[in-house]
């Protein structure tokens, strides 16, 4: 799927830190995965096997965007009993929200880690794309016509496993894995979607790192943890996989 240049620009710079990926809700523990992690290299749900059929997505996508209606009209969520919802959405996952307006970026917030179960993190990232995102002013009722909303769901982050920037780059794997490079308290990430602008390895790290505001070549330095995850990635209007 081909992403329009203002939304890429806006990836990169939502994306810069995972501190500010996280949903506010999450503050307290931002840019720490919660409960124990996934050991290292095993094995998850590739992005190219869709976990949600097109119903499940026009059912996300519709509760969506009933918050965001809901929040931008009369200053609150709405009920979020739906009996009908997917199974998976009783499960925590991280997932980001992302609102565009006439094809430009109007608002995107998301969360890397599973704190939450699905349906109230999409809810939460839906309210706070809508309001919250620093970069724009609060979405205006007049605005909600003209508005698309794509949703990314996320595999846990897990490390992964290097022992030089060959094998790391042999390891990753380009339009499949969203990355996270971590050193200390710094981090920063790119979702799976920035590798349509930036298909080559190298460049993508370079691009990640200097994101963490770090010198370009970072990623190849002692001291750099990797973790990545996938997305699944859907949109309204869009009925099948991204």
């Amino acid at each position: 799927m081909l992403i329009p240049e203002a939304i890429w620009l806006g990836l990169l710079f939502v994306l810069v830190s995972l501190g500010f990926a996280d949903t506010p809700g999450d503050q307290a523990t931002a840019g720490a995965p919660s409960g124990d992690g996934l050991p290292e290299d095993q094995p998850q749900s590739d992005a190219t096997s869709p976990q949600f059929n097109a119903c499940e997505r026009r059912q996300l996508l519709a509760l969506a965007r009933r918050v965001v209606e809901a929040v931008v009209r009369f200053g609150e969520l709405p009920s979020l009993d739906d009996p009908t919802l997917p199974a998976l959405a009783a499960v925590p996952r991280g997932c980001f929200v992302t609102l565009t307006r006439r094809g430009q970026l109007r608002g995107c917030i998301g969360n890397l880690f599973p704190r939450l179960p699905l349906v109230q993190a999409l809810a939460e990232n839906a309210r706070a794309a809508a309001l919250e995102d620093r970069r724009f002013e609060r979405v205006t009722p007049d605005e909600l016509p003209d508005l698309t909303i794509e949703i990314s769901v996320l595999t846990e982050p897990r490390p992964l496993s290097f022992t030089s920037p060959n094998e790391l780059l042999a390891k990753l794997r380009s339009h499949q894995d969203g990355v996270i490079l971590r050193r200390g308290a710094q981090s920063a990430t790119f979702l799976p979607q920035v590798w349509a602008k930036l298909p080559e390895k190298i460049t993508f790290l370079n691009h990640l790192a200097g994101k963490a505001g770090w010198s370009s070549d970072a990623w190849r330095q002692p001291g750099i943890e990797v973790q990545v995850y996938q997305a699944e990635a859907f949109a309204e209007d869009q009925g099948t996989p991204a």
